[in-house]
């Protein structure tokens, strides 16, 4: 496995990558720098493209992402919620109810939000738009200043690009 770690506006990001696959994405994590040549040789293109894409994410020019992923562990039940989470769209938010409800348990409303805190792949499967029913921002394992600060950056791109459209 080949771990990097990434430095965004919202603290590092450590990017973890085996077997040609993006298996964790985690905060927290202490930038040292940009990565190695070494690490990046290790981690190979699936590293490369990674870095890329949450560079431009962050930049505020990626909506999506494009990438091989791996989750290696996970309920039946979370996996259904990462799946759940994984298809609200960039700048758009679900309540943890909703997803609940979505996913065939309309009273685990809680059960959704431990589900989003053992997600293995934040921003790229984004926990961060799971809001509580009363659209108040509520839990989140990289806490509620970048859970504000991800949002705020979705809302933003997601208007100057309906302005560009219309």
């Amino acid at each position: 496995m080949t771990k990097v770690v990434l430095a965004t506006p919202i603290g590092g990001i450590g990017v973890h990558v085996d077997q040609g696959a993006v298996c964790g994405v985690s905060f927290g994590a202490v930038p040292g720098g940009e990565p190695t040549r070494t690490e990046l040789e290790r981690g190979g293109q699936v590293l490369s493209a990674a870095l890329e894409q949450l560079r431009d994410y962050f930049a505020g020019e990626r909506t999506d992402f494009d990438l091989p992923v791996a989750v290696r562990r996970g309920s039946e039940f979370e996996r259904a919620v990462w799946t759940k989470i994984a298809a609200i769209p960039y700048g758009e938010t679900m309540s943890y109810g909703a997803i609940a409800k979505a996913v065939g348990d309309p009273g685990a409303a809680q059960a959704v939000g431990h589900a989003c805190n053992r997600n293995p792949l934040p921003i790229i499967v984004a926990c961060h738009r799971v809001i509580g029913s009363d659209g108040k921002l509520v839990g989140f394992g990289g806490g509620l200043d970048r859970k504000r600060w991800l949002l705020t950056l979705e809302a933003r791109v997601s208007i100057e690009l309906s302005l560009r459209a219309g």
